[in-house]
């Protein structure tokens, strides 16, 4: 007889972790299967770590995690091919406990986050795929692995295996994704010495800086794209919707070449050397492209319930938190000796009554918005950068007669009314 579980989560990203770290915590039995050699090597994520859902995970875990730098200031870069239009926030109190996020890199992170799972008791396999969930009257009651007698069988089966979950399509919970609610997104480790990095972004030892960046590093198609400081390395990356890499005909590391030779970027990354090439694809779709996230024996969790804010950079908190929510749904259920979509649908209660699901909500027009209206990045971020450089430029012209040049300049194309239609697109898909 196969040996039976409470629980199987499948994945060991930040969502599945939280899962079934909180689960163990209970004293519940959990299998945990990843695909990886280990957690976090086939996980892709900018770099940026929230305090807040992890902590009500792990109290207190920057005292003992592996984690870079500590934020204390984040930058939006409006970028042209020669010029840059800056926005920002640079707070010291981030830098001090208990601090709002981190930049980490997801190879170390994931793996001590997982064997802090292993710690509580979770029976953690990696470099198994499971193939698919095995089904009885209607019941989730296990999972088929490539391993010889790979059916292992539990109560409830977690869904944390990414983006395009392979195994919420094999029950129904979703159709393919469309290129539009998808961004394929690559990125760099670059190594480059601790004083250096201090020096180009205005740090000492323990600050991190973000920037992310729209417009010209993504040759104006919809994406952004990132600069996060490490310790002693920095991420870069750029992505943009599958279909607008189609439609535009980009092929990704060119992309990422670009951005990296491009002369705002090139001066901050002079003398690193490579150390790692990733690439991934991240959920775009927001709260249209949820799936069904609970059924008999089963919930989704993470990226494959496509649980990301694209606006706000926002994924690996939004997975922990929902991981956490699924175990304690999951640990009701075992009080309860029920397991049944009834009872799993309180996991899709919290949900939706969450954070999660109101800023999905919040967003739900802006990336379809953004997609159909190419010239808010084609048009008006290089529009922005001519503005300013008129603007600021000395050159004898009185202030008002440049205000003027400029407001004529932004609306000689399209016209004031097509301007106002715009702006109050953009608002309407943002508010």
């Amino acid at each position: 007889m196969p040996e039976k579980f409470d629980v199987i989560v499948v994945g060991a990203g930040p969502a599945g972790t939280s899962c079934a770290y909180t689960c163990a915590k209970a004293g519940l039995k959990v299998l945990q299967i990843e695909r990886g050699e280990y957690p976090g090597s086939k996980n892709v994520m900018g770099g940026v770590l929230y305090r807040k859902q992890m902590e009500e995970i792990i109290p207190e875990f920057w005292k003992e995690a592996p984690l870079e730098r500590p934020v204390i200031e984040q930058r939006i870069w409006m970028m042209d091919q020669e010029s840059v239009v800056t926005f920002g926030y640079k707070g010291l109190e981030w830098g001090q406990e208990p601090y709002n996020n981190f930049t980490v890199l997801r190879a170390k992170f994931d793996q001590w986050f997982a064997q802090k799972g292993v710690e509580e008791g979770v029976l953690l396999i990696n470099e198994t795929v499971v193939k698919e969930c095995i089904v009885d009257h209607g019941k989730v009651v296990g999972v088929r692995t490539d391993r010889p007698d790979g059916e292992v069988y539990a109560d409830v089966v977690v869904l944390a295996d990414g983006v395009n979950s392979l195994l919420g399509k094999q029950l129904g919970f979703h159709r393919e994704f469309r290129p539009d609610e998808v961004a394929l997104t690559v990125m760099e480790v670059i190594n480059l010495p601790k004083d250096k990095i201090n020096d180009r972004f205005n740090l000492t030892d323990n600050q991190g800086c973000t920037i992310e960046i729209f417009g010209d590093a993504t040759k104006g198609n919809l994406g952004t794209a990132f600069i996060y400081t490490n310790k002693e390395s920095i991420n870069i990356g750029v992505g943009t919707t599958l279909s607008s890499m189609i439609k535009a005909k980009l092929k990704p590391y060119e992309l990422l070449d670009y951005l990296k030779n491009h002369p705002m970027v090139k001066p901050l990354l002079e003398g690193g050397e490579s150390a790692e090439y990733l690439a991934h694809l991240i959920p775009e779709g927001g709260y249209y492209s949820v799936p069904k996230v609970v059924g008999n024996g089963v919930v989704v969790v993470g990226d494959a319930a496509q649980l990301v804010n694209a606006i706000h950079r926002e994924g690996s908190n939004m997975a922990m938190a929902s991981g956490k929510m699924a175990a304690e749904t999951i640990i009701a259920a075992k009080e309860k000796g029920d397991y049944s979509e009834a009872t799993l649908s309180k996991y899709k209660d919290a949900l939706y009554n969450s954070f999660i699901i109101k800023d999905l909500m919040k967003y739900k027009d802006a990336t379809h918005t953004f997609e159909n209206n190419p010239q808010y990045f084609k048009e008006y971020i290089p529009l922005m950068n001519r503005a300013a450089s008129k603007f600021f430029t000395v050159d004898g012209t009185p202030k008002r007669e440049k205000q003027k040049e400029i407001i004529k300049s932004v609306t000689s194309e399209k016209g004031t009314l097509g301007v106002l239609k715009d702006v109050y697109k953009a608002w309407k898909a943002v508010k």
